[in-house]
């Protein structure tokens, strides 16, 4: 991205060149305007793009296996990393009966068999939004198959976009029909949507901080004995830091470095678990018969019941595999799975099973105990290694579910940066990774033991897990139309075996089960208030959108001075001109030469190729050389380059201009124009607060302005452009060009944002005081959006919701 500086030394011909270089790249695309339909309506956007457009690749078996060979290091640490911790808290009080240790370990072979692969790797990958998994990329599916966002601006024009996917008719569709639109029509089941969405990526928010703390005490705990356990929490503590630091370089290179430490580790752990296998008792193999449960329940009942809470924990990080569905993909994950993790795990448990078979009394350490004299210190050094990866996996599906959020307008404003050129899912987030930082030391600080954060870990876990079901079991009978049957034989055994363990899960709740339910409800509670002004920001800019009255008006009024250059005015209201746009004319009585509303709109889809991103249409008088403009962006998108997307922009409004001339002439209209006043050129001296001029030379030192008004300037001569008629496509691409060369400013609104005097103290409470702590401690819209500081002018307005 441009900093500060690369703007100030953008002058004369070396800023000419930089922007003939970047709109050069255009000019060969293919023209996505052929394929608009022109609208007329101010209410509408200009245009339909086709469907026909297919970016989509398949990617070939050696990318495939290369991913696969990545995703071992950024997906499967977490539930690589199990056998440290499963046994030690299943057994919390010792091994009672012999064949405790059959039945617990049938529990953990069926449960790993039914929810990581069965449930995640062979039905819920493939219930994903465009090779994206987690939370919101299920809610991105749901809001886009049927009207449950809570904020009005779809567009049909969205529909027609390639990655939309929309279900062509069929009586699987009439039949869901009026469930949809049942659901579309209530508001309660919108805002419980968007609630379980926000809770299920709480959740995973939680798994982020809590992994690293469970995963790295368990493996550092192999030297408990010797140095103590103060000596484990520092030495935690200092891995943990180190774990962090390097979450800057990326997935893509933090996953290719770490893949073969962690395949080295679960070659080990199912070498080990071989060997204790055959060494100790082979027969643990019978726990593959399920009537070991069976009978492992009627022994010892309750705290039968109890303990699987522990054997639970066999499935931690399943979730990393949905939620870093889009770093990867499907098939990458499979292969991966069935081919390594799935059988080493296996063996380690049953390693361990044999073991405890002949030393039940080591259930408290069992997989150090287990492990030969000659292999333990290698594997020390290997295990701590593979909990730093296990901590990865969810660290990475927390970003990538954060950067999903916060474009959904659930998360405050973070800065999102692109990891990688070949995979742009791959994100890091700074803050939030500092805050993780933070977060994971003093939880393992607070509670030095695996023990009591176990118990917090598996709720989260469940938890993630029941959301997801729901999600997806939504997913199955409304928008994929699938049997009744179908949907309910998925529904009914994985929330039933879900509910078991979640209510197993509870009776830790005091012992620690609280921290997760703790940090859910914050999380869900910052990204509620957020979302909901985030909503009612929106609905007020719609309730007071400038009428078309006030626009003749403007074009008529000799005050109102014209300047060269090209003004782009943002806001994210995609139907009508925004309430700022009057403040801006009432503050400063001057307007650009060319005009553009330009709206950011984020579309409930993974991505949105570069020919379908911009659509434009023209504000009447034509003459006035003011157009709306909706950038449209997918979840996954990363924010364009200032010089770039200004490129983009004018490569796409020339293309308009040309279109909407060739539409007329295909309907044999002739456009008549009328020259519309302009005020003679004057000059500017002293500029009284509230005004603003631009320089003769460009626009690159328009200074910014402040939340309440506009700083005074003191500035040579000012060109005011006079608007000459229309008289054809070329001139008005060479006036566009000729703005162009002046120089774009940003002009963008501060909002100030209160709640109603008339509201409920709730309403004030929420609005005022919680909502205004998270907008001056996050991130300011400008600097989300990259926009150039030196070119970016600013004025206030109070927003009274």
């Amino acid at each position: 991205m441009s900093s500060e500086g690369d703007c100030e030394g953008m002058e004369g011909g070396d800023t000419k060149t930089l922007k003939e270089t970047t709109e050069n790249n255009f000019k060969d695309r293919k023209p996505s305007w052929p394929k608009l339909r022109r609208m007329d309506s101010l209410d509408l956007e200009a245009g339909r793009v086709s469907m026909n457009a297919n970016h989509s690749s398949t990617l070939g078996w050696m990318t495939t296996l290369s991913l696969a060979f990545q995703s071992i290091g950024i997906v499967y640490g977490d539930l690589g990393t199990s056998p440290l911790y499963v046994f030690q808290s299943t057994f919390n009080n010792g091994v009672r009966h012999k064949d405790d240790i059959l039945g617990v370990l049938s529990i953990i072979i069926y449960t790993i068999i039914l929810l990581p692969m069965l449930k995640y790797v062979f039905i819920v990958l493939r219930f994903n939004d465009n090779g994206n998994g987690g939370a919101f990329a299920l809610y991105s599916l749901i809001c886009r198959n049927a009207k449950l966002s809570l904020i009005p601006n779809e567009q049909p024009e969205d529909k027609e976009l390639s990655n939309y996917s929309l279900q062509t008719p069929s009586n699987k569709l009439k039949r869901t029909q009026k469930l949809k639109q049942r659901l579309e029509k209530s508001h309660i089941a919108r805002v419980l949507l968007l609630l379980v969405t926000i809770m299920g990526t709480s959740m995973v928010i939680g798994d982020g901080i809590l992994t690293p703390s469970v995963s790295v005490l368990s493996a550092v705990s192999g030297i408990s004995k010797s140095l103590g356990q103060d000596a484990v929490v520092g030495i935690t503590v200092v891995i943990l830091i180190f774990l962090f630091s390097v979450q800057r370089y990326g997935t893509d290179k933090v996953g290719s470095s770490f893949a073969p430490i962690l395949l080295m580790w679960f070659l080990l752990n199912g070498g080990i678990g071989l060997y204790n296998l055959f060494t100790h008792d082979i027969g643990v193999l019978r726990a593959f018969n399920p009537k070991y449960i069976v009978e492992y329940f009627k022994r010892n009942g309750k705290q039968g019941w109890i303990s699987l809470g522990g054997a639970f924990l066999c499935t931690t990080g399943s979730e990393a595999m949905f939620a870093d569905l889009g770093h990867f993909n499907v098939r990458a994950i499979q292969i991966s799975f069935s081919s390594i993790t799935f059988p080493a795990i296996l063996a380690a448990y049953c390693g361990q099973a044999a073991y405890l078979g002949k030393f039940p009394g080591q259930v408290s350490n069992s997989f150090y105990a287990c492990i030969p004299d000659k292999l333990y210190w290698p594997t020390f050094v290997v295990a701590v290694a593979a909990a730093i990866i296990a901590s990865q996996a969810m660290i990475s599906g927390a970003f990538s579910i954060i950067s999903q959020a916060q474009s959904m307008g659930c998360f405050p404003r973070v800065k999102i940066v692109h990891t990688s050129t070949k995979h742009m899912g791959q994100v890091y987030i700074p803050e939030v990774n500092y805050m993780f930082m933070v977060a994971c030391i003093v939880v393992s600080a607070a509670f030095k033991t695996t023990e009591k954060i176990s118990h917090a870990y598996g709720i989260a876990v469940v938890c993630d897990m029941l959301i997801t079901t729901c999600l997806v079991s939504f997913i199955m009978l409304v928008i994929r139309k699938k049997s009744i049957w179908l949907v309910a034989l998925f529904f009914l055994p994985f929330s039933c075996i879900e509910l078991v363990y979640f209510s197993a899960q509870l009776t830790k709740f005091v012992e620690g089960g609280f921290l997760p339910i703790v940090f859910a409800l914050f999380l869900t509670m910052v990204m509620g208030i957020w979302h909901y002004v985030h909503k009612e920001r929106y609905m007020f800019e719609l309730k007071n959108k400038v009428s078309t009255d006030y626009l003749r008006k403007l074009t008529n009024n000799p005050s109102i001075n014209r300047v060269p250059g090209i003004g782009l005015l943002y806001s994210e209201l995609v139907q009508g001109i925004p309430p700022i746009f009057p403040h801006f004319i009432a503050s400063i009585p001057s307007i650009h030469s060319v005009v553009v509303f330009v709206s950011i709109k984020a579309i409930p889809i993974s991505r949105v190729i570069l020919e379908e991103r911009f659509l434009f249409r023209q504000v009447e008088p034509r003459e006035y050389r003011m157009f709306r403009c909706v950038v449209r962006y997918g979840y996954k998108d990363a924010v364009m380059d200032p010089l770039e997307f200004e490129s983009q922009l004018v490569h796409h409004l020339k293309e308009y201009i040309r279109q909407e001339s060739f539409m007329h002439e295909i309907e044999g209209t002739t456009t008549t124009t009328e020259q519309v006043p302009i005020p003679n050129n004057n000059e500017c001296e002293m500029v009284p607060q509230g005004s603003t001029i631009i320089p003769d030379q460009g626009a690159l030192d328009v200074s910014r302005a402040s939340s309440d008004s506009i700083q005074s300037l003191v500035v040579a001569k000012s060109s005011i452009v006079t608007t000459p008629p229309i008289e054809g496509v070329e001139n008005e691409i060479e006036f566009i060009e000729k703005a162009m060369e002046k120089g774009v400013v940003y002009l963008l609104g501060e909002a100030e944002v209160v709640a109603d005097p008339k509201s409920s103290i709730f309403n004030k409470i929420v609005v005022n005081y919680a909502y205004s702590f998270l907008r001056k401690n996050f991130r300011q819209g400008y600097k989300s959006m990259e926009i150039p500081h030196k070119r970016l002018l600013k004025v206030g307005m109070t927003y009274e919701i």
